[in-house]
């Protein structure tokens, strides 16, 4: 196969642009809501977050005004539980990695050569479902429903008793609709990075901005799915009565605890790690030379990443965990301090070395510098234990968390804004309003947070409303509360900078930095292609190594310089190598995004009112809907247009491959699902174990038999479907439509097993907790096997309308994915739910 990226001859850039625009152009007016192009897609999320942002901000002035002086009657105590609630609920997980998934999602395909991301209708539905979901978890402000039970939601205070109306119950089910948009995001991401670069860029050449995300979209994958879990669950605990968290009926408190930290230390990284790639990028740039220690910069997020999963018990010493769990946990949170310091060290070096341009972004990253060591101190000093006793839920930790999320995340991304300004807008930043922006702001909020340490250390809990005169806490208070406004009118400062940037800034030149990164070549502002020719990019520096790679981009003199056939196409590469191995087929604009966002809005509200009949009527539609927008996507008559005539030699569509992005997709989604599934596992083997009062028996009511059955049938069926796979990547399409279908009906033969042993085996679920888990285990392994069973027929009848055949042969290995995670699923619970309650009672 010959490389697709020698040197054609130059065309003339505004016949190319043309030829491009009338492919990949936006439509307008009304026709807009159904655009996907990343470009797009990605300044709404930012600007969708920003607006976020200034909720979250205005509540955290109101917490400020009622705390400035003892005795204050601003604001009553529901009212500011609700305040702070809502507070950190929207600063956490409508601002903080939306926005940054957003920053990626614009940058990435133009840092990486690429045209678009590799699935952008799903990265439209996550904005979709990111709008609605946040809509509707904002409006419970307007109409008095918020929740207060704190953005950490423990339980029982969250539970039906001392959280009655729908409070939480808008943070469970607009927090769990939320994540529905960050997962999309992050395998969007994911993918896009492993499989659609320039050829030649391999993993050793990525900007860093793109290995911190590929890391960060691996932790949501792994991390949020935790979360995802103890939201059904307490939701259902909520809604049907079902007993999960309730001590009385066999449950454990602790056990949420567990999930919601489970997510919520590496959530602390999930918003670091991208703030610390804007660093990564920029460092070099204001530096004017190479990065210092880029291997070790990238270890070192990758060892972050690693270590961030060991330390979620880090906010639990003080509820009475052993010893010797509390000395393996503070180790842990002490050790992650380490991959932090190579970072800082290697941002230094790099600036030491070089010679420096004081711009605005160099501030916000000097700002970010001085206050990230802070927050990582105080951060070292929590993971002892003694100490951690002392200031455990003191304003002492929420000093320290606004160092490090505020501090690590808001002021890279406010350099990394003003660095990316020009390609946004092809205007320059104003150099005077910015700064003044940046000094109120950094003042402002070291007034209001290093003040806030010396609170906590004098004994003033977090959460409380008011507190009486002379304990102290008076002139603290007062002057965090005055510079919290400060760092208000710094904010503002920047938002009126913004404004009149975009209304009267100077033009930019293409390169007004003189950046080193391959975005510079796509247009400031970027064309809705990126490029009209796709580079061979084998260097770390591709802009200052080659100079003139704008001009020949936009001269058509690399790959795929046209658009004539119809088709949106980008290169698919080896994830490891970047060795070119096919042609991505881009989806168009569509409107499936846009409804299926909405019909799962419409779900989320009917569950907060209760209306369940129509809840599950809407669940059928929405599964209609999906099950539809699924059947446009592979191998359609216009996949095929011109392939065998105007493809590089050697290459073909994706789809016509055994190795699309499809498939990494789903292998991303299942490795969600896989921990999930494993959350659940976790937190039936920890009440087996925490609450052995709340297992009756040892034998379980599950039997022997019936979950082995199932799991002989799944695995018929993933026999089955390999088969398929296997006859098609040796030429053969004879009877793959008949084993398709034997496929599906063993999918409903398990199905029908499943539901009749949720029938017969007298599981009381609202009694106990041990039931409980078993029904939701059989639910969860009937709905994905019900989904299974689905696909497979749905295959079939692709097969029948020559959408899979030898010619489209993948999407069968993509199902096949599917197949296997059920089969796993349910030989797990086999042997946990059933095998082990009866091994374990047979030894005792």
């Amino acid at each position: 196969m010959t490389e697709p990226t020698g040197h054609a001859a130059p065309r003339d850039a505004a016949e190319l642009h043309a030829e491009f625009e009338a492919l990949w152009g936006n439509p307008k007016g009304w026709r807009s809501l159904s655009v996907v192009n990343h470009t797009s897609v990605a300044k709404r999320f930012m600007v969708t977050g920003g607006v976020f942002f200034l909720i979250a901000g205005l509540l955290g002035m109101l917490l400020r005004a009622q705390l400035a002086q003892p005795g204050q009657g601003f604001m009553g105590a529901e009212a500011y539980n609700q305040a702070f609630t809502m507070h950190g609920t929207m600063m956490m997980f409508l601002f903080a990695v939306p926005i940054q998934q957003g920053l990626a999602a614009y940058l990435l395909p133009k840092m990486l050569g690429a045209r678009d991301l590799v699935f952008p209708r799903l990265g439209a539905f996550g904005y979709w479902c990111y709008l609605f979901g946040g809509i509707i978890f904002t409006s419970s402000l307007l109409v008095g429903l918020a929740p207060d039970a704190g953005w950490f939601m423990y339980t029982p205070l969250s539970s039906n008793t001392y959280s009655p109306g729908m409070g939480a119950d808008f943070w469970l089910l607009g927090i769990t609709f939320i994540e529905i948009a960050t997962m999309a995001a992050a395998i969007d991401i994911a993918v896009s990075i492993l499989r659609a670069r320039a050829a030649g860029m391999g993993l050793h050449q990525l900007p860093i901005f793109a290995w911190s995300m590929l890391i960060t979209s691996m932790m949501v994958i792994v991390g949020f799915p935790p979360l995802i879990l103890g939201s059904i669950l307490l939701e259902l605990e909520r809604a049907a009565g079902w007993s999960f968290f309730d001590p009385t009926r066999g449950g454990d408190p602790v056990l949420w605890q567990h999930l919601f930290w489970l997510f919520g230390h590496p959530e602390v990284y999930i918003i670091f790690l991208p703030a610390a790639g804007v660093v990564s990028m920029l460092v070099p740039v204001y530096a004017r030379r190479p990065m210092v220690g880029y291997r070790w910069v990238v270890v070192s997020m990758i060892g972050t990443g690693f270590i961030s999963f060991g330390l979620w018990v880090h906010h639990m010493f003080a509820i009475g965990i052993p010893a010797l769990s509390q000395a393996f946990f503070a180790v842990a949170s002490m050790l992650v301090a380490v991959p932090t310091g190579i970072q800082l060290f290697a941002w230094i070096a790099t600036l030491w070395s070089g010679r420096p341009v004081w711009s605005v972004p160099m501030l916000w990253i000097a700002g970010f510098l001085m206050i990230f060591v802070v927050g990582g101190l105080t951060g070292v000093m929590l993971a002892f234990v003694p100490f951690n006793w002392q200031v455990h839920d003191t304003h002492f930790v929420v000093a320290h968390f606004h160092y490090v999320l505020i501090g690590g995340m808001l002021f890279p991304l406010i350099a990394g804004i003003y660095h990316w300004l020009p390609h946004f807008s092809g205007r320059l930043p104003s150099e005077r309003l910015s700064r003044a922006g940046f000094w109120f702001t950094f003042i402002g909020f070291n007034g209001t947070f290093l003040v806030m340490h010396w609170t906590g250390l004098i004994g003033m809990p977090r959460r409380v409303y008011t507190y009486d005169p002379g304990l102290g806490w008076d002139l603290p208070n007062l002057i965090s509360s005055v510079f919290s406004f400060v760092m208000a009118f710094g904010i503002a400062a920047l938002l009126l900078d913004l404004f009149l940037h975009w209304r009267h800034g100077r033009p930019a030149p293409l390169n007004p930095w003189n950046a080193d990164t391959l975005e510079w070549a796509s247009g400031t502002p970027p064309r809705s292609y990126n490029f009209a020719s796709l580079p061979r990019i084998a260097t770390l520096h591709p802009l200052w190594d080659s100079p003139d790679l704008p001009e020949t981009i936009a001269t058509g003199q690399h790959a795929l310089p046209h658009a004539a056939h119809g088709r949106r196409e980008t290169l698919g590469v080896h994830p490891v190598s970047g060795r070119v191995r096919e042609v991505i087929h881009l989806p168009g604009n569509s409107w499936w995004p846009l409804v299926a966002g909405g019909v799962l809005g419409l779900l989320c509200i009917s569950l907060l009112l209760k209306q369940y009949p129509v809840a599950l009527g809407l669940s059928l539609v929405a599964v209609a809907v999906l099950l539809r927008w699924s059947w446009e996507n592979g191998a359609q008559p216009s996949a095929t247009a011109g392939e065998t005539h105007d493809l590089p030699q050697g290459l073909k569509l994706h789809t016509h491959t055994f190795d699309g992005p499809g498939l990494w997709g789903m292998g991303m989604t299942m490795l969600a699902d896989s921990a999930l599934y494993a959350s659940l596992l976790f937190g039936w083997l920890y009440l087996w174990t925490v609450v052995p009062e709340g297992f009756v028996n040892s034998a379980s009511p599950l039997g022997i038999w019936p979950l082995l059955l199932v799991t002989l049938l799944f695995g018929a069926g993933l026999m089955l479907l390999r088969r398929v796979v296997r006859r098609l990547r040796s030429g053969i399409d004879a009877g793959l439509k008949h084993s398709l279908w034997a496929t599906s009906l063993c999918g409903v033969a398990a199905c029908a097993v499943l539901v009749w042993l949720l029938m017969t085996a007298g599981l009381q679920p609202t009694q106990r907790a041990h039931d409980a888990v078993l029904a939701f285990t059989l639910a969860f392994l009937l709905l994905h096997g019900a989904l299974a069973a689905v696909l497979a027929a749905l295959q079939a009848l692709r097969v029948h309308r020559g959408r899979v055949s030898l010619l489209a042969p993948y999407e069968p290995g993509v199902v096949a994915m599917l197949w296997q995670f059920c089969l796993l699923a349910t030989a797990l619970a086999w042997g946990v739910m059933a095998l082990l309650p009866q091994a374990v009672g047979a030894v005792s």
